[in-house]
């Protein structure tokens, strides 16, 4: 059966001039629908329901309380909104009504422009309910979903990227290899950790929003990791003219040098790649990204990310929201949100500094 387009209102009342004065006051507006008893009442809500009732509580039989009780205990029909119609005035009678499930009260005789004001009021109060409940049903499966793709993807995926990632550095110890062979190796390690990187921003974000994400805490060689993403982004950094140095306070940072950071590796990953990407692109063309190790404190090991470009002052306080972006076609605005995120899980921070004119530095706090 298709609906008619007009919202409908059952009209439940035995007085049949009080049934024609709602019927003429609502007719042009609403598709109507009249039973003069609580048993045809109850009968005419299906196969369509209405989207709301004006009930009389005083009717032979079945009277309106009951037929409310009924039509509330029923599933199918509870979320109906009934307005009362009565003539009774008495407090005790109204609360009993809003027990049972009533929204309003219509006071007899009728006052036709209250009768609209309240119709409307309640109706676009249903329609937004649908709405709201019909987004929820819409959010839940968009929740199963990813639920389902995360664990699909957490053995179909990250078991072999595991092995891919491992693999290269057992075969490179063994030694006796050629260049051409080692930078096979490098090859695949590479493509290896872009692509944990995306199975790692679709699904982890999701459990460490949640703050269920079950992390498990190595020690990590951070200079190491941050030397892979530079080679990573070997591409763009040519395309941009931006070149990458490395600092351990306010020395150049000598080859061979060991900073650990008590983590994941593939956390430190994504997260550095989102990071040290930014700060390229943001760069000025012939400009440099410097990233230096300070002496740790508190336990924690300090990691400075400073290029020329200044952030705009607009920008500074969204700077790590979800989705915001700036002077970057085409940006998720996920790159900086991912990496505070991700630091913060670690047991670490990430936070802007802004404060000298014309740069744009990071400063990355991590678990030592």
């Amino acid at each position: 059966m298709v609906r008619n387009a007009k919202q409908t209102i059952l009209i439940v009342d035995d007085v049949e001039t009080d049934v024609d004065t709602l019927v003429e006051t609502l007719g042009d507006d609403y598709e109507i629908a009249v039973a003069l008893d609580g048993e045809t009442a109850l009968h005419s809500l299906r196969p369509t329901p209405p989207d709301l009732i004006l009930l009389d509580i005083l009717m032979p039989g079945l009277d309106g309380y009951e037929v409310c009780r009924r039509i509330k205990a029923d599933a199918d029909t509870a979320a109906i909104p009934i307005i009362f119609l009565t003539a009774l005035t008495e407090i005790r009678d109204k609360v009993t009504g809003f027990e049972l499930g009533a929204v309003d009260y219509i006071t007899k005789p009728f006052d036709t422009q209250e009768v609209k004001a309240r119709v409307t009021t309640h109706l676009a109060l249903r329609a937004a309910m649908d709405r709201l409940a019909r987004q929820n049903a819409l959010l839940a499966e968009a929740a199963r979903l990813r639920e389902d793709v995360e664990r699909i993807t957490h053995h179909d995926l990250k078991g072999p990227l595991g092995v891919i990632l491992s693999l290269p550095q057992l075969v490179a110890a063994g030694g006796n290899l050629s260049d051409e062979q080692t930078g096979y190796l490098e090859d695949i390690e590479q493509a290896g950790y872009k692509m944990l990187n995306i199975v790692n921003l679709s699904l982890g974000l999701l459990k460490m929003e949640q703050g269920v994400y079950e992390l498990t805490p190595r020690y990590v060689d951070i200079v190491r990791v941050i030397g892979k993403v530079v080679a990573d982004l070997a591409a763009l950094r040519r395309g941009n003219d931006v070149s990458v140095a490395l600092w351990l306070g306010e020395r150049p940072l000598v080859a061979d040098t060991m900073v650990r950071i008590l983590g994941e590796e593939l956390l430190c990953h994504s997260m550095l790649t989102n990071l040290i990407k930014n700060a390229i692109e943001h760069s000025p063309v012939g400009g440099r990204v410097d990233i230096t190790f300070l002496p740790g404190s508190n336990g924690m090991c300090k990691i400075l990310l400073r290029n020329a470009g200044e952030t705009a002052p607009e920008f500074r306080e969204r700077f790590f929201e979800k989705y915001a972006t700036h002077g970057k076609p085409g940006g998720t605005g996920l790159g900086t949100y991912s990496a505070r995120l991700m630091a913060r899980t670690m047991g670490g921070d990430l936070r802007l500094d802004a404060a000298t004119p014309g740069e744009t530095t990071l400063v990355l706090c991590l678990p030592e």
